[in-house]
């Protein structure tokens, strides 16, 4: 029974951070675009970079960048999750082996 509870806590945050880390990914970069455009002359460069990136959001959410970026986080967790799995079956078929 431990084992079990093991295996479902680490795949609980293993599909939390999975999910968290295109937020993480996509915030930081248009965060550093934020505060980069306070330089002078890359104002235009750093609202085209931006716009780019919610355009590239928006193709996997319709046409509306944040459902895009929920998508991709879904799609990340599921993955993080599959992965956890894996290494969960890999693990106890190497230690039936041993």
């Amino acid at each position: 029974m431990t084992l079990f509870t093991n295996f479902l806590r680490s795949l609980l945050l293993s599909i939390i951070f999975s999910f968290f880390a295109p937020i993480l990914f996509f915030g930081a970069g248009l965060l550093i675009l934020s505060l980069a455009s306070l330089l002078p002359g890359l104002e235009g460069l750093t609202t085209i970079i931006a716009t780019q990136i919610s355009q590239f959001l928006a193709t996997f959410g319709n046409g509306m960048p944040m459902e895009g970026l929920f998508v991709i986080c879904l799609t990340c967790s599921f993955v993080g999750a599959l992965f956890d799995t894996y290494v969960y079956y890999r693990c106890q078929i190497l230690r039936l082996d041993s």
